[in-house]
């Protein structure tokens, strides 16, 4: 599909999505979230793809929403507003594929979230961090209040959101917000390395090992036990799962085909 405000790159089995508005600091709006449900569809459709990443480039993630967009704006606009965000990023978190967020510079606002739904998340020394929503009067509304305690915990997302303060990429790999922070010039080597090392494993496996994981937390633990068990037992029915134990008793790398 052809696509205005995103750039999408497919080279050896890894997709990276890159928004595409700089001139206003990848501002968030109705058409990038439209484009990022589709490209999500998209590229979980297709077979070709291990891995996705998602960036902002070099310079910004993304800089929150476009508040001109959004100021004038009725109840009933922000309601049906809203659809697109949920739609588009509840797609990207059910990608049957490793996501990672690729990060520098300001992810803030929608940009933060759109980095909650992603399974890993990397960054730039230089990214910073915030939910400012709260010093516009209103509350972030495509998944901050719902999506960053379950990954940090409610109590240091709270103040997050509560404040609307930044928080630099120490301290959000202290809290648990991202998994890595990498010199800003080695964030593009370091973010395709771990996305390689995702795509070669075996591809069934990785499906429902995110689902398990993704799943199970919205159970008690003994479903998410018993659902766990069942995406365990389907693995058995897999070529990869056969070639997989194979080449271990053989002593050589695997050589999984996705099925």
């Amino acid at each position: 599909m052809a696509y205005e405000t995103i750039l999408v790159d497919i080279a050896d089995g890894i997709a990276t999505v890159t928004l595409n508005r700089p001139e206003v600091l990848n501002a968030l709006n109705g058409q990038v979230f439209n484009e990022l449900g589709d490209v999500a569809l998209e590229l979980g459709a297709d077979r070709s793809v291990q891995a996705v990443i998602i960036t902002g480039g070099d310079k910004v993630f993304a800089a929150g929403a476009d508040i001109k967009q959004m100021a004038n704006l009725s109840t009933v606009d922000a309601a049906i507003g809203g659809r697109p965000s949920h739609r588009a990023f509840s797609l990207i978190e059910t990608i049957p594929k490793p996501v990672i967020a690729s990060i520098a510079g300001f992810a803030l606002g929608g940009g933060c979230e759109l980095t909650l739904v992603c399974d890993v998340r990397i960054a730039a020394d230089s990214a910073q961090f915030g939910l400012p929503e709260i010093k516009l009067g209103i509350l972030p509304g495509a998944g901050g209040t719902q999506r960053l305690p379950r990954l940090i915990g409610a109590g240091k997302a709270k103040e997050l959101i509560f404040s609307g303060d930044f928080i630099n990429a120490d301290e959000a790999l202290r809290v648990g917000l991202v998994n890595k922070v990498v010199p800003a010039d080695q964030l593009r080597e370091e973010t395709l390395k771990m996305a390689k090392r995702f795509a070669a494993r075996g591809a069934v496996a990785l499906h429902l090992a995110k689902s398990a994981i993704d799943e199970g937390l919205r159970m008690d633990l003994e479903a998410g036990m018993q659902y766990e068990h069942k995406c365990f037992s389907l693995l058995f029915a897999t070529e990869d799962q056969k070639e997989g134990m194979r080449a271990f008793i053989e002593k050589r790398p695997p050589d999984f085909k996705g099925r």
